[in-house]
């Protein structure tokens, strides 16, 4: 968009994964996409990507569906982002447009771009616009983060879930975010949060805590995918003081909860679904032949023990919001 040093979300999507967002699913799930999200959302997405092999257009219906689900996430962040005077928005790594469309419903008096690397991501983030109503006060700008930074003018609000975590250098990146803040502007970036939860520790198929495995695994994921950015930078992922360094103020965070008891309904069972496919592919070389088999049972649709069946399925996740304001003179 380190673990647990602040990405999750669980939209984005595996090894790869991500596409994300708006929210938020798998190994980046943890360091999640803005699915919209996101969390968690919305994500974040698009900015980037191509360093990681990641193709997000592929995931664009996938995104914008888990997006929606974690609508009321996305929802309490942008409220919790409320102020007056906003006139430009910036959704930077936007993805299928998902929290692009909150935003823009949250402020309607001002003019919202998605910005993503991906034009496939930025028609879906337009006809989402227009479906919604929003079409007049939605624009898109194609941009590769972060050469495509200087281009994307000023904003009373930038927000951006789980895209700074691809680029390389991320305080160099939140510098440039910030500079691009009108006086008394908000930077707010989706870059922390919990791992996902959705089974017992005890599923009644191979050896307990399966989750606490899979987390282990996208660790791993992600730490190579930071590593393996052009010009990575390790930087302790304090994002406060990240935020204070590229001269904001009154740096802060909070968190949102998405909470879907079991049962689960059909959208969040096919969203696991496909995030524990995204693993299953993607780094099932960390997985031990029992925990392959394991996903192999939770992946079978016509399994009573499958993810899409069982009814102790459930989804909980918590995303992080970080922010700081430029100063006023």
């Amino acid at each position: 968009m380190s673990r647990h040093h602040g990405h999750r979300t669980d939209t984005e999507p595996t090894a790869d994964t991500e596409p994300t967002t708006d929210t938020e699913s798998s190994a980046d799930n943890q360091h999640g996409r803005d699915n919209g999200h996101g969390n968690h959302s919305e994500h974040g997405h698009g900015s980037g990507h191509h360093h990681t092999d990641l193709d997000w257009e592929v995931m664009a219906a996938w995104l914008e569906d888990s997006g929606d689900l974690h609508l009321p996430v996305l929802r309490q962040v942008a409220a919790r982002l409320r102020r007056p005077g906003v006139r430009r928005v910036l959704d930077i790594g936007s993805g299928p447009g998902v929290m692009t469309g909150v935003l823009a419903e949250t402020f309607p008096d001002a003019e919202v771009v998605a910005v993503d690397g991906a034009a496939g991501l930025l028609d879906r983030a337009l006809a989402r616009a227009e479906r919604l109503g929003l079409g007049g006060r939605v624009s898109v700008q194609h941009a590769e983060l972060p050469e495509g930074l200087a281009g994307l003018g000023s904003a009373d609000l930038i927000w951006s879930s789980k895209a700074v975590h691809h680029l390389g250098d991320q305080q160099a990146t939140l510098t440039a975010l910030a500079g691009a803040l009108n006086p008394g502007g908000v930077l707010a970036v989706a870059e922390g949060g919990l791992p996902t939860r959705f089974l017992p520790r005890d599923i009644g198929v191979g050896r307990p805590g399966l989750q606490a495995r899979l987390d282990a695994a996208q660790e791993e994921w992600f730490e190579a995918m930071r590593t393996g950015l052009p010009g990575s930078v390790a930087v302790v992922e304090d994002w406060p003081a990240m935020l204070t360094r590229a001269g904001l103020t009154d740096a802060g965070s909070f968190t949102s909860l998405l909470d879907l008891p079991a049962p689960l309904g059909e959208p969040g069972r096919a969203f696991l679904h496909t995030h524990l496919s995204r693993l299953r592919g993607n780094v099932s070389e960390a997985f031990a032949p029992e925990d392959l088999d394991t996903l192999d049972v939770l992946l079978d649709p016509t399994s009573a023990e499958g993810i899409l069946r069982r009814p102790d399925a459930f989804l909980l996740s918590a995303t992080t919001v970080f922010t700081g304001v430029r100063p006023a003179h």
